[in-house]
């Protein structure tokens, strides 16, 4: 068959990736849709009633913001040392022991403690290396396939959830945390023994060879060598400074926004110092490595656009359950159980939207590219905060609202997620360099990590008494002003992503 016979077949070997997926899925989801509330109603019991919730929080987008930060060392170790197969096989173990931990130390905070680290470092490690590992079952003859596989890839990620968000919330109230936290631990070991199960099928890309033009030496070259102006060398000692000086911040700010903020710091400052001086490791590195490490620094441009919606997307498990709490709801509906609308409409929009809108759009004349759909998802998302903020201030001031006005945002985040995160998986694998693949996806999911730091960020910020005072003059609650912030947040990053998309020249690197 031709390198570019556009009708290869599917893949024999992607339903085992495929239903590792769902039961991995149902398994993180199934903790983490639970995680707010038990800690709150369980783990935190010795704290003052008022502080439960904020600490409840604070502690969940803490362990989101792990789980999207390990997948840099997963992506290293697998671009660099074991390939992918090897490298998600042994995070799934960890992982599994981390489920273990949470519910054998359901009443230990330390023990508990313990297993969302591990839980974490498992979960982020292989997270970056199943979607790129789905890119790897395809070459040029069956890449017009790889769409549709990512988009399965999505919807069963989205199934997993949904039964996780249906069936948790009834476990943890009627059989108690310990056997809650079991479930998922099964799950996970139900998906370790699927994706193992799959060995003898995969196609596995090896980790490249040490090479003199990695991405890393481009940097360092264009950052280092003589000639020109300095200011390239002077943003990346900046970035290198405050990354090093970050946890002096600790005393006015937490732990892991102090080095959250230093990683944002090292990544973008030196990334566009690197950026600025490029041009100077043409002679010393080939061209096609120069120009790999110039499609790396634009991706990286995409990336930061992205994680504003991460920030709104994720409190649905946090801020999200607190206003259900307070809203009328039937005695037999948890508030958690809200989150189910998420999965379920993915489920239903990712067809209507492959199979009915993008076409009706196709036959007007409206192409609904990548970075179109991501700009779009971004701004819906601004959106459903604006409708969550004015319920918020309705409660404010004495109205009773039922759950069920939950809905709407639910439908417009949903949307956005469908445009940003769906796409943007396929974005990211298509765009990154070969030798790339697992680093670019791992910078896929640190977007998550920048988005949950920036939550973080604003919760300290606004429990500042000083804060605190601004915002009870303006006549909202600081709940109300935090949603309408990040609706605020989300426009501008959806402003400054669909400018940017203008001018972003797409390419194509499948594997031939």
């Amino acid at each position: 068959m031709s390198k570019t016979n556009p009708t290869g077949g599917m893949p024999r070997q992607i339903p085992f990736i495929i239903g590792n997926e769902g039961c991995e899925r149902f398994s993180y989801y199934g903790m983490r849709n639970i995680l707010k509330v038990f800690l709150a109603s369980s783990l935190f019991l010795y704290m003052p009633n008022a502080d439960r919730n904020t600490a409840a929080v604070e502690v969940f987008h803490t362990f989101v913001a792990g789980v999207y930060f390990f997948p840099l060392l997963g992506g290293w170790i697998s671009d660099r040392l074991f390939g992918k197969f090897r490298t998600v096989l042994w995070f799934s173990i960890i992982y599994c022991i981390g489920q273990g931990c949470l519910s054998l130390y359901a009443y230990n905070q330390t023990g508990f403690y313990v297993g969302l680290f591990l839980v974490a470092l498992g979960s982020g490690g292989i997270k970056p290396l199943v979607a790129s590992f789905v890119g790897d079952q395809f070459d040029a003859s069956n890449k017009h396939l790889a769409k549709l596989v990512f988009d399965a890839f999505y919807w069963i990620i989205n199934f997993g959830s949904f039964f996780a968000s249906l069936l948790m919330p009834w476990f943890l109230d009627d059989y108690g945390p310990r056997f809650a936290f079991a479930i998922p631990g099964v799950l996970m070991v139900i998906a370790t023994v699927v994706f193992y199960a799959g060995k003898n099928r995969y196609v596995n890309v090896p980790p490249p060879e040490a090479d003199p033009h990695s991405f890393l030496r481009v940097v360092r070259t264009a950052l280092l060598a003589k000639g020109g102006s300095p200011l390239g060398l002077v943003l990346a000692c900046v970035g290198i400074a405050g990354a090093l000086g970050s946890p002096l911040l600790i005393s006015a700010i937490d732990l892991v926004p102090a080095l959250g903020l230093g990683l944002v710091l090292l990544i973008g400052l030196v990334g566009g110092g690197a950026a600025l001086q490029l041009d100077r490791a043409q002679g010393k590195h080939p061209v096609e490595a120069v120009e790999g490490v110039r499609a790396v620094l634009r991706i990286l441009i995409v990336f930061a656009f992205v994680t504003p919606f991460w920030s709104l997307f994720d409190q649905k498990a946090s801020t999200w359950i607190i206003q259900a709490e307070a809203m009328a709801k039937p005695s037999w509906f948890r508030p958690a159980q809200m989150q189910l609308l998420n999965p379920a409409l993915v489920m239903v929009l990712i067809p209507f939207n492959n199979l009915v809108l993008f076409p009706w759009m196709r036959r007007r004349g409206w192409e609904p590219t990548t970075l179109r759909r991501m700009t779009t998802g971004i701004a819906l998302a601004g959106a459903a905060y604006i409708v969550v903020g004015a319920m918020q201030l309705a409660m404010d001031r004495g109205y009773e609202l039922s759950i069920t006005w939950q809905i709407a945002p639910y439908a417009l985040l949903t949307l956005g997620e469908v445009l940003v995160s769906a796409t943007g998986l396929e974005f990211a694998y298509s765009q990154a360099p070969l030798a790339m693949k697992g680093v670019i996806m791992s910078f896929w999911s640190l977007c998550v990590t920048v988005g949950n730091l920036w939550v973080l960020l604003a919760q300290e910020t606004v429990q500042r008494p000083d804060v605190i005072e601004q915002i009870k003059r303006t006549g909202i609650s600081p709940t109300a002003f935090q949603m309408f912030f990040f609706a605020a947040f989300a426009g501008g990053a959806a402003l400054a992503f669909g400018l940017y998309a203008r001018r972003y020249q797409m390419t194509d690197n499948y594997r031939s």
